[in-house]
């Protein structure tokens, strides 16, 4: 069993970041990570938890 990630973390933001803050963060990090654009080997995988750290925090009743 994994340790539960720190979304906070993935994204490069602070824990009282505002939506606009999340989203900015969100574009950085994903622009930096695709796929497509990375060739490293683990950029599929960062790809993905920068994705899933965005829609948890994104999302009110995930977020909580």
């Amino acid at each position: 069993m994994q340790p539960k990630r720190d979304y906070y973390d993935v994204l490069g933001v602070s824990k009282n970041a505002s939506q606009e803050e999340l989203k900015k963060a969100y574009r950085k990090q994903a622009l930096q990570w695709h796929p497509d654009r990375n060739k490293s080997p683990e950029a599929e995988k960062r790809f993905k938890e920068i994705n899933e750290a965005y829609e948890v925090l994104s999302d009110g009743e995930k977020k909580a």
